[in-house]
């Protein structure tokens, strides 16, 4: 299924998630009982069909409602999640790990041409280029046409649910996932071997995108996004480290 609707950029997801920590810790006044109820909060949100969360136009102030609504049965007394927001503003992990056919098709399409490390490298870094200048066009020519991506949000962060398929609708979704933001940064860096792309929040790791890449395009694109996967990146002194950024 097609989620590229789903997309979020970084900068609004991580200060949805940032609020609703807030509000859960005013009303509860501990925040390790908070990260609890903000899990429990998305993994309300991703139980909802994909209907029925396209019919929820304003899906942060549902979040916040759902967040009230778990203090308050852990708490009867908590203050009022409204008034605590006001005060203090500032399922699972998606069922969409790699099919083993898409992985398959991934290998033969790298296989039938292949790309040199430099080649490789040229791709990588016209992408951040593309991402960081919202080029959408530029972006779709260096993706395969049947190319899918994937997000990971582990069930932490508002992300897409399912694969998004076709060179444009990937396009789409990675512009609006990493959409200019005076705290956002692109950067290349060392991913699981091959040169990826590492997206900062301030000096905070947001996300890791890595490409599986045949010839002169990208056949396939996984977004790390889920914050669990991203603490190694965010203990290591140099936050993930970078090459080049924009």
């Amino acid at each position: 299924m097609n989620d590229a609707g789903d997309s979020v950029s970084i900068s609004d997801l991580l200060d949805e998630r940032r609020h609703l920590l807030n509000v859960a810790h005013g009303m509860l006044g501990s925040r390790y009982e908070a990260e609890d109820v903000i899990a429990e909060t998305y993994r309300r949100w991703y139980e909802l069909s994909n209907a029925a969360r396209a019919r929820i136009t304003t899906p942060r102030a549902w979040l916040e409602e759902v967040v009230g609504s778990i203090c308050r049965q852990a708490r009867p007394n908590a203050p009022d999640s409204m008034s605590t927001a006001m005060d203090i503003e500032g399922r699972t992990e998606p069922e969409h790990a790699e099919p083993a056919d898409r992985a398959l098709h991934s290998l033969r399409a790298m296989h039938s041409r292949p790309t040199t490390p430099q080649q490789r490298d040229a791709v990588v870094l016209t992408v951040r280029q593309a991402c960081a200048t919202e080029d959408a066009p530029l972006l779709a020519s260096l993706l395969a046409p049947d190319a899918t991506a994937f997000y990971d949000g582990g069930g932490k962060v508002r992300a897409p649910t399912g694969p998004v398929h076709g060179n444009l609708e990937v396009a789409r979704s990675l512009v609006t996932l990493v959409a200019p933001h005076p705290h956002i940064t692109l950067h290349t860096h060392s991913v699981n071997g091959h040169t990826g792309i590492v997206v900062r929040y301030d000096h905070q790791v947001a996300a890791v995108i890595s490409l599986d890449i045949a010839g002169h395009q990208a056949v396939q694109v996984w977004a790390t996004l889920n914050p669990d996967k991203l603490r190694s990146w965010n203990l290591s002194r140099n936050g993930g480290g970078s090459d080049q950024g924009n």
